[in-house]
């Protein structure tokens, strides 16, 4: 029997939210150490229920509160598949909320995770979307309006 080298690969669970506005653009966040868009969200604690976290992580993000949440879709497969800076080997599988509403500022300011937010319309995304993201983003821009799972 060989000995095991390195580290295996970790699971994870990232919870996000594509939101609306009022003229039906999404709101994405530009990261602030790599320059891709990414939709509010991020990796599930443990313990926590998946919609909690997807609503906390937008929260952190972009200091609004979402109000409404439906499931956009749930996305696993090999575009899950990513490594951290660290070296560390990860597969995410992704739960993804929307919603068209929901109440306070949004954050305008620069934080440790997001350079800027913006909305986009669907036919003006940008070029450089998080190719992990970039399915849900994309199938949210074609039009998919029941819950997505892959």
């Amino acid at each position: 029997m060989r000995a095991k080298i390195g580290q295996d690969t970790l699971l994870t669970v990232g919870c996000g939210f594509i939101l609306e506005d009022e003229a039906g653009r999404i709101l994405l966040q530009r990261r602030r150490h790599v320059d891709i868009w990414v939709i509010p969200g991020g990796i599930m604690e443990l313990g926590e229920f998946v919609l909690d976290a997807a609503l906390r992580e937008v929260k952190e993000e972009t200091n609004l509160t979402v109000l409404q949440p439906e499931l956009f879709g749930i996305y696993s497969g090999p575009e899950g598949l990513a490594a951290y800076e660290n070296g560390d080997k990860v597969f995410s599988l992704q739960i993804i909320f929307y919603s068209r509403h929901y109440e306070g500022t949004l954050k305008q300011t620069a934080d440790d995770e997001s350079a800027m937010h913006a909305f986009f319309h669907r036919d003006e995304l940008p070029d450089n979307l998080n190719p992990h993201q970039a399915r849900f983003i994309l199938d949210w821009a074609r039009g998919a309006n029941t819950p997505v799972i892959r």
